[in-house]
């Protein structure tokens, strides 16, 4: 007998869960595998979700058949993810997030699961369970024009429908992705055609095959459908239709063709770009000035892989691409549920992205490929090629534009197929894209990608501290209107103030031009001097180390001339593995950093993961808010194994190099001996072994709990140095969430208050010779190196590519002109006074 798919529910509520499957069983008309995962053990607080109970229940239902999880809300799809991650591989394949609704997924799944369908099947439904309610209600835009179609009719061969198309920019990929997933869903055969432009018939369940049809505004899309449920479907399309195609409506309809929709009237007041061209704003990523062509995601260059030695085994290649497409399909549902919230727009571009790794038109011609003998990055990126020169080959400008979409749907598949850009074949101007693999981040070459520019994203994911690293200007978060952004069109990124010009006047370039240049030559002037010591106006040597994660990063530190490392981020020997590093890995990790920085300090962090950077060896329990739980020292405490294991491969490291341990996410002085005592055991333990073992290990904390702050007096007299982290410090002390794109704007580490506290930690440290720095964003910002060392700050940790910049800043620097800065700063009553006391 064929397995069955098993669903899950994952909800805030038991009742609603329960209810919802009661509701379910009742509509289906068979037996159905169903298991709930609903509310937390907690009689006052029983809402919330438990990934341990996910996790469990998903296990419970697994089959080779697959398991679908449909989820209420926020928790809940963090919770299921979470359990996800910790499934053995090959389980993981077989598990599906579905976005769809609650209930009406639940019990359209439901159905199809009770009918034997499979697990692509039963997902398909599940995301169109809203479909009949949408038909029977119409738009729930106030403002939509109805679009009937211009004849329903009996054929020989089943129904036929027309439809004029009513989207500003035709049937693109939203709303093809929108009329080939209720076509999917239902028991039909159908096929499309575009009447006006003779072109068709296709596979109608093909969004790129639809997209293909050059469907433009004004154009009449005919369907012919047969099957059980062809007059089902014909009304679905009429209400799909009826709401122009999910595509806004409203307002005067703008020809296909029209130039990107903001303009000068958009730019906020006081802007200083607001007479130089159209405008977008987004968020500073990564800081800096670029001008250059726009460059389309889809333009980055990416060539089909050579077909390997000999045979391939088609059974191991449909298996390799069927996990690839799974992979990537987990990769953008994540990144659609992080910016939903605040970006819809965006969020759909990625739900229609999501849609085409189960394209026929790509997945069938890659697995016929597949059976004929080729490999499957091969197979794929054959079929990718094949549709996208369909899609460049439209007449429409705008539908032509959306070859970036199939072949950001390609790259995300490719990806977890095998590695195919060239270095030297990178794209040269400014990227625009919707998202960017972190992979790719790290691929691209600063002298060529000048500048990146993101429709979604936060200035803390990967991909943005990749591009920071390498230096290249990156705005994100500028919202759908990225998509827009014609190839070629000219840009200017101002990073620095999250701004992105569209056509910039002739001067505005100019302008640009010499900015740039002159930069170009401070900044070769300030590398070239970065071997120095940064010494003050006033003589003083301020240290500015580098923060790094390998011994990569610390190579290029010791080339851009730090003084050390102030920060080693240790948790990147921890990740995307099924079991700790034991000792000698870890000892050879730190060693290499160290060899790399001859006779530096080298400042190891222990390891900072917890509720929000999840290990998978690591079970820890749901919390609803990870930013406030078990985190950092906290973990190590509560698994101290696992900090033992790493303060013994870093005394092993210090007897022969510079290195000292902080930890990070102290609350309490109690933390802070706990650890000093097992840092102390461990010492013991090392010259027991017959390791040689320093004099001392230096020991630091981090100072990101306001707490450890206010209890500075006590502090001092149990570590050796201490070094604040000025980005949770701050969300910290002004409750904002720096990742949270409603309220990060409030998460300043300018604000006085945070600078109020930076001054205690130094007016207290100084007399007790504890030395004093900062690792945060904050410090790699020039314009504060003045005020920094104003409040005391004695070192300067930084992105290595920033080491001499910053060291050029500290030479600028009069301490005691520095010293009434800080006292200014702190009377000010917002982080906006203060940066207005700021150099520029």
């Amino acid at each position: 007998m064929t397995p069955q798919v098993g669903i899950l529910v994952v909800s805030h509520s038991a009742p609603l869960a329960e209810a919802a499957v009661a509701l379910a069983q009742e509509v289906a008309t068979g037996p159905l595998r169903l298991a709930v995962a609903a509310g937390v053990d907690d009689p006052e607080h029983p809402f919330g979700t438990d990934p341990t109970a996910v996790l469990a229940a998903v296990e419970a239902l697994d089959s080779p058949a697959g398991v679908l999880v449909l989820m209420d809300l926020g928790s809940a799809v963090l919770s299921a993810e979470l359990a996800v991650e910790l499934l053995p591989e090959d389980v993981q394949g077989r598990v599906r997030l579905s976005a769809a609704p609650l209930v009406e997924g639940l019990v359209a799944a439901a159905v199809q699961a009770a009918a034997g369908a499979d697990l692509d099947r039963v997902a398909r439904e599940a995301e169109a369970g809203l479909a009949g309610k949408r038909m029977h209600l119409g738009s729930d835009r106030p403002d939509a024009t109805p679009a009937p179609p211009v004849a329903v009719s009996p054929d020989g061969t089943g129904r036929v429908g027309e439809w004029v198309v009513g989207p500003a920019h035709g049937l693109h990929a939203r709303p093809a992705a929108r009329l080939a997933s209720i076509l999917t869903g239902l028991d039909v055969q159908a096929t499309a055609t575009n009447s006006t432009a003779g072109r068709g018939p296709v596979d109608a369940s093909s969004t790129s095959l639809l997209v293909g049809l050059g469907l433009v505004h004004g154009h009449t899309l005919r369907l012919q459908v047969s099957g059980p449920e062809a007059d089902a479907a014909l009304e679905a399309v009429t209400a799909l239709a009826a709401d122009n195609f999910g595509d806004p409506v409203g307002g005067d309809t703008p020809p296909p063709d029209t130039a990107p929709t903001t303009h000068a009237d958009d730019i906020l007041p006081g802007d200083d770009h607001a007479d130089d061209g159209p405008v977008l704003h987004g968020r500073r990523a990564a800081g800096g000035l670029a001008l250059g062509p726009a460059v389309r995601a889809g333009d980055l260059p990416r060539t089909a892989p050579p077909v390997p030695d000999g045979p391939v085994d088609a059974a191991t290649e449909h298996r390799r691409l069927a996990e690839a497409l799974a992979e990537a399909g987990a990769g953008l549902a994540a990144t659609q549920a992080r910016v939903a919230a605040h970006d819809p727009a965006a969020a759909e571009i990625l739900q229609a992205h999501r849609a085409l790794l189960t394209d026929p038109a790509l997945t069938g011609p890659a697995t016929d490929a597949i059976d004929r003998g080729a490999a499957a990055a091969t197979a794929w990126w054959e079929a990718v090629d094949a549709v996208a020169a369909t899609w460049a080959g439209l007449e429409d400008p705008h539908l032509a534009a959306r070859v970036d979409d199939i072949r950001a749907v390609g790259a995300e598949v490719l990806a977890h197929l095998v590695d195919t850009v060239a270095d030297d074949d990178l794209p040269e101007g400014v990227l625009v894209a919707d998202t960017l693999l972190p992979t790719d981040a790290a691929r691209l070459d600063p002298d060529r990608t000048t500048g990146v520019v993101l429709a979604a994203g936060s200035p803390t994911a990967h991909a943005a501290l990749l591009l920071a690293a390498r230096g290249i200007p990156t705005v994100v978060g500028v919202g759908a209107r990225a998509q827009h952004i014609e190839a070629g069109t000219c840009l200017l990124v101002d990073a620095d103030r999250g701004v992105v010009v569209l056509d910039p006047t002739p001067s505005a370039q100019a302008h640009a031009r010499d900015t740039i240049a002159a930069r170009a030559v401070a900044l070769a002037d300030q590398r070239a001097a970065a071997q120095q010591p940064a010494r003050t106006r006033d003589g003083t040597v301020v240290a500015v180390a580098a923060n790094v994660g390998i011994a990569a990063d610390a190579d290029r530190a010791a080339v851009e001339g730090a003084d050390g490392v102030g920060l080693l981020r240790t948790e990147l020997r921890f990740v995307d593995r099924d079991a700790p590093p034991d000792e000698e890995e870890q000892v050879a990790a730190y060693t290499a950093v160290c060899a790399a920085l001859p006779g530096r300090h080298v400042v190891m962090r222990t390891l900072d993961v917890g509720g929000d950077k999840p290990l998978a060896y690591l079970p820890l329990p749901q919390e609803d808010n990870p930013f406030l739980g078990l985190r950092g020292l906290r973990v190590g405490l509560d698994r101290p194994e696992l900090l033992a294991t790493q303060l013994r491969a870093a005394v092993r490291v210090a007897a022969h190099h510079p290195l000292q341990v902080m930890v990070p996410m102290a609350s309490t002085v109690e933390e802070l001996r706990r650890a000093r005592s097992l840092l102390d055991a461990q010492v013991e333990a090392v010259a027991a072994a017959g390791h040689p073992v320093p004099d001392r290990v230096a020991f630091g904390a981090m100072v990101e709990v306001p707490a450890l702050a206010l209890h500075i007096d006590a502090v001092v007299e149990v570590v050796d140095f201490l070094s604040v982290g000025t980005n949770d410090l701050t969300q910290y002390v002004l409750a904002a969430e720096r990742g949270n794109p409603h309220v990060s704007h409030l998460a300043d580490p300018l604000d006085p208050a945070v600078l109020r506290l930076l001054r205690q930690v130094t007016d207290v440290a100084a007399p007790a010779e504890v030395p004093v720095a900062v690792c945060g964003d904050l410090a790699a910002d020039r314009t504060a190196t003045a005020l920094l060392l104003g409040l005391g700050v004695g070192e300067l940790s930084v992105p290595p590519p920033m080491v001499g910049p910053v060291k050029a800043a500290v030479r600028e620097v009069d301490l005691p002109t520095a010293r009434q800065l800080a006292e200014s700063a702190l009377r000010q009553p917002s982080a906006a006074a203060v940066r207005a006391l700021l150099p520029t």
